[in-house]
């Protein structure tokens, strides 16, 4: 399962990401992903986008496929650091999406894309981690594991 991105967005005129803290009457607040995070207001005539919504084109069946998947396949294939210069440039970054996900429509997806791609993903690594998917995994199996834990308590009782 890709990471969780229900709680990141992405703010229009603001730089970097940002993690959805509350809502409140007139907009959303919102923490910046950043070493020194800082608490904003985001309003409603900011354009917010959640990561979660986000997908990428491709010339496959589906056409697309969203961003937390492609993030996963990412921190997969490359581990922490994704292997693309400080500022690459537009060959550069041409190469990479052919490596890392070679069913990319190269019509559709820009170049700003996948700037913001690389940008977003050494962010969230940095601030989000790739380890929720395997934290949710372990709830599922506790989950499995609870009928017999609870065949196991009902025997103690009986056995007293």
């Amino acid at each position: 399962m890709p990471i969780d991105l229900r709680q990141v967005a992405a703010i229009s005129g603001m730089s970097g990401l940002f993690r959805i803290v509350k809502p409140t009457r007139t907009g959303v607040i919102v923490e910046s992903l950043e070493e020194q995070p800082k608490t904003v207001v985001a309003q409603a005539r900011h354009r917010m986008s959640l990561l979660d919504e986000i997908s990428i084109y491709t010339t496959d069946e589906e056409g697309t496929i969203a961003l937390a998947e492609v993030f996963d396949r990412l921190h997969q294939k490359y581990g922490d650091s994704l292997p693309v210069s400080e500022k690459p440039d537009n060959s550069e970054l041409k190469r990479f999406m052919e490596e890392a996900l070679p069913e990319y429509d190269e019509d559709r997806v820009y170049v700003s894309d996948m700037k913001k791609l690389v940008s977003w993903y050494d962010i969230v690594n940095k601030f989000v981690g790739f380890t929720k998917a395997e934290a949710e995994a372990a709830p599922e199996a506790a989950e499995e594991n609870a009928p017999e834990a609870e065949e196991g308590k009902k025997k103690a009782k009986k056995a007293k």
